[in-house]
């Protein structure tokens, strides 16, 4: 591992809960511009901070970078340690450009309670970082259960109609799969440890520990029996963040009851913290039980892509229908990652962010006309492109970015998770394949009724477009659209060696002989920090 600069880490982490204190302890309830540019100047300065990480980041080594280790409860071997890889980065850097667009999106949508909502943001944005900069199981699952609590509160509190509905469903999901996810976590543990043999289990270190870069190393080991109830533990874990289906039905609600900054947060990382969880432990760490429940979610996926497209075609509310495309898209993630080949998991990781980017805009956008009008029915509008010029533009390039058109970001996720798609079987590219037709078909759809023919609402003829706050907004995820789309190379090369790492220890489980024979070749060929998880 790499400890050099291990303390921008920590400082991008805990930055945001730095200024959450600074709300409580220094900021008083009745001064909102003060909450306002507290809150903006550390949800910027952490993204500011991040951004070091792109240049920083060496793309030629395949250990965990950045790092940091610590004694934190020596006598259960748990330790503080911090690392990220390529993949990490990608998902930090979109972190905290949500986060700063999240708190800087709120000015005019929330008046109530502006200090408590603030500091939950960013309490939030602590968890969420927290997740992906982890490397011991107890420190990510203590983050992972922290994000709970504000995301709880932030659709609780200021949601819609049926918030308390809406934020107790995600909150006892979440909290199923977590528990789940624990148990999974405990039965590494124990199989790493000392005195199982009565059980049938004997652990091939000297002590218990929690580092997952030391269970990378005995990962080869782990008897496929324990590896597929492992994988089933973290599969539920996982799959609900995900949502994969038939654990998908919190999202709708949640997503359409929560706040806008919410679901821009919901759809732009907290998705994608299920998604980090297969690539980063499943695939490598539980290699047979990963090969073996590749045609079961693979057919999940494939439901996934075309039952979330065909409900999405039925709503007659925007958010909901852009809350239903996200598990058709998501869909499309986790079938590019169980391809299992190099192009679909790339793919899949690219198409993470992408997700992150052009979903994210889309419920800034509905947010935006929710707070003209506090409607988000398809029926009330029509003709807005002769009202709002500018925020038809906008909201053109983004649905352009979720459907896939070529020069954009989608394009190039889907482009290359059809490949990977195609070399496991035509039968799961043909599928995917009719996904992004489906995905066309009810995004321009959606785009025709509420932006072409004549404006036929009275309501819609006073409409303001976007003033320049809400503009740049949508601006930097506007460029990075664009720049995914025209020149992807720096994304796809960043996340090289978690690429090769985790294909490394995935297809030398692959039932097919020449493959096998090739995974072999390829563990012989990664740097000898990739193939044992970095262990020092």
């Amino acid at each position: 591992m790499d400890f050099q600069n291990g303390y921008l880490l920590n400082l991008i982490c805990y930055l945001p809960l730095v200024g959450a204190l600074l709300l409580i302890f220094g900021v008083k309830k009745d001064n909102p511009t003060a909450i306002k540019t507290v809150a903006t100047v550390v949800a910027g300065l952490d993204f500011v901070i991040s951004v070091p990480l792109w240049f920083l980041y060496d793309p030629s080594g395949a250990e965990f970078q950045f790092a940091t280790r610590a004694e934190w409860i020596p006598s259960v071997g748990v330790k503080y340690l911090f690392g990220v890889d390529g993949f990490s980065v990608l998902l930090i850097l979109l972190t905290t450009l949500l986060g700063f667009i999240a708190v800087y999106s709120s000015y005019t949508a929330i008046t109530e309670r502006q200090k408590e909502y603030y500091i939950f943001l960013l309490l939030l944005q602590t968890g969420m970082l927290g997740v992906f900069c982890s490397l011991d199981f107890v420190l990510f699952y203590v983050f992972w259960e922290v994000m709970l609590v504000p995301m709880y509160f932030l659709i609780g509190v200021w949601g819609g109609p049926r918030k308390l509905y809406a934020a107790i469903k995600f909150f006892l999901y979440t909290l199923v799969g977590s528990v789940l996810m624990l148990v999974g976590i405990l039965a590494l543990y124990f199989y790493n440890a000392d005195g199982l043999a009565a059980i049938g289990l004997t652990g091939l270190g000297n002590e218990a520990t929690f580092d997952v870069t030391t269970l990378f190393a005995i990962a080869p080991q782990i008897p496929p029996d324990l590896q597929f109830w492992v994988f089933l533990a973290f599969f539920v874990g996982f799959a609900i963040k995900v949502p994969m289906f038939p654990f998908h039905t919190w999202l709708p609600d949640a997503h359409v009851e929560a706040p806008t900054a919410g679901s821009v947060i919901l759809a732009g990382v907290l998705l994608k913290m299920g998604t980090y969880g297969f690539v980063r432990f499943s695939l490598p760490l539980l290699p047979d039980a990963t090969v073996k429940a590749v045609w079961w979610v693979g057919a999940l996926a494939i439901v996934a892509i075309v039952y979330g497209a065909l409900v999405s075609m039925a709503q007659k509310d925007m958010k909901k229908l852009i809350a239903y495309s996200s598990v058709s898209h998501m869909g499309f993630v986790m079938l590019g990652m169980f391809a299992l080949n190099t192009a679909g998991l790339k793919g899949s990781i690219l198409q993470m962010v992408n997700h992150g980017v052009s979903t994210g805009a889309l419920f800034l956008l509905v947010g935006i006309i929710y707070e003209r009008r506090h409607n988000r029915m398809i029926a009330e509008y029509g003709g807005l492109a002769k009202v709002m010029p500018l925020y038809a533009m906008f909201f053109m390039i983004i649905t352009m970015s979720s459907i896939g058109l070529p020069t954009l970001n989608g394009f190039i996720g889907e482009f290359t998770i059809l490949i990977g798609a195609f070399h496991h079987s035509w039968v799961w590219a043909l599928f995917a394949a009719s996904g992004i037709v489906l995905g066309a078909g009810y995004m321009l759809w959606m785009y025709q009724r509420v932006f072409f023919g004549e404006v036929t609402n009275e309501k819609n003829k006073g409409l303001s477009d976007l003033n320049l706050r809400e503009q740049w907004t949508l601006i930097p995820l506007v460029v990075l659209a664009f720049w995914i789309g025209l020149y992807p190379k720096p994304f796809f090369r960043l996340m090289e060696p978690t690429v090769e790492r985790v294909m490394a220890r995935v297809e030398v489980a692959l039932p097919d002989r020449d493959t096998a024979s090739a995974a072999v070749d390829a563990i012989a060929t990664v740097p000898e920090t990739a193939v044992h998880a970095d262990v020092e």
